[in-house]
């Protein structure tokens, strides 16, 4: 049985033309300034936005940039999202072989599945997959950054940082191992008080100070996880840059803000 998810946001979040969104999201790694202020080593983890890519592709892409260097030894990526559109307790896995996007399929990584259904805050759900766009939006970046890679999908509801945290530290693995945490930062404020806010996000992000709020991140729950299994592995995150969609393709009247983080494995930690 081979059982797809199929693309629920194509032709909204992203193009549905697989050459056109091969197309825009190489303009957006291309438009990531090769002087940036990047960390030396690749990173172990990263925040990255999950707007329409007309609104937080640009940011996105700061992340992803980061994995050229990567690309072949990337062998599995670990997707957290937040759910918005089904409520749901703990983690879901969609409980699907493969997700589709217009760019192609996405093997799930069975291996982390069997080892995952241990923990009792996980649980597989199709209908919380189903219109869910947090992790939708991010496999094309995936698709165009790594080479052969399987995908480990997960759904965040409500959970606590520390069962978040033990997913993470189950599936942590070694340098073959990715973690992308799927965020946008505050939602719907005026664009000046939005950046106060973001900027204070991002500094407690910055400093692994948790918990985040929901208000400050609508990934809060999967970043609290994070920050608690950086700060036992001695990952160092770098603000990478952030903006609003006031800044790129919406009014300033009512923002929703992004940050790109990487979180970097520093030497003395290293295992």
């Amino acid at each position: 049985m081979h059982a797809v998810r199929q693309p629920a946001v194509a032709g909204a979040f992203y193009p549905q033309q697989g050459a056109v969104l091969a197309q825009d999201i190489r303009t957006f790694l291309a438009g990531v300034p090769a002087d940036a202020d990047t960390p030396a080593a690749t990173p172990k983890a990263i925040i990255v936005p999950h707007a329409g890519y007309i609104y937080s592709g640009s940011t996105a892409a700061l992340a992803y940039a980061q994995l050229a260097a990567v690309r072949h030894s990337i062998r599995r990526v670990v997707l957290l999202g937040p759910a918005h559109r089904v409520a749901l307790h703990g983690l879901a896995l969609p409980g699907d072989d493969f997700l589709a996007t217009p760019l192609g399929e996405i093997e799930v990584d069975q291996a982390a599945v069997t080892q995952l259904a241990k923990l009792p805050q996980v649980v597989v759900s199709r209908s919380v997959h189903a219109q869910e766009h947090s992790l939708e939006v991010q496999l094309p970046f995936l698709q165009t950054v790594l080479n052969d890679f399987k995908l480990v999908p997960l759904v965040v509801g409500d959970a606590s940082p520390a069962e978040v945290a033990e997913v993470l530290e189950l599936l942590w693995g070694g340098p073959e191992t990715l973690l992308v945490i799927s965020s946008d930062l505050s939602h719907f404020l005026p664009y000046r008080t939005a950046r106060q806010v973001d900027r204070q996000t991002a500094q407690a992000i910055l400093d692994l100070r948790g918990p985040v709020s929901h208000h400050q991140a609508c990934g809060g729950t999967p970043i609290n996880g994070l920050l608690l299994a950086a700060r036992q592995h001695g990952l160092q995150p770098h603000l990478l840059g952030m903006c609003n969609s006031g800044d790129t393709a919406g009014d300033k009247d009512r923002v929703v803000g992004y940050a790109a983080v990487a979180f970097i494995q520093e030497p003395s930690h290293a295992h």
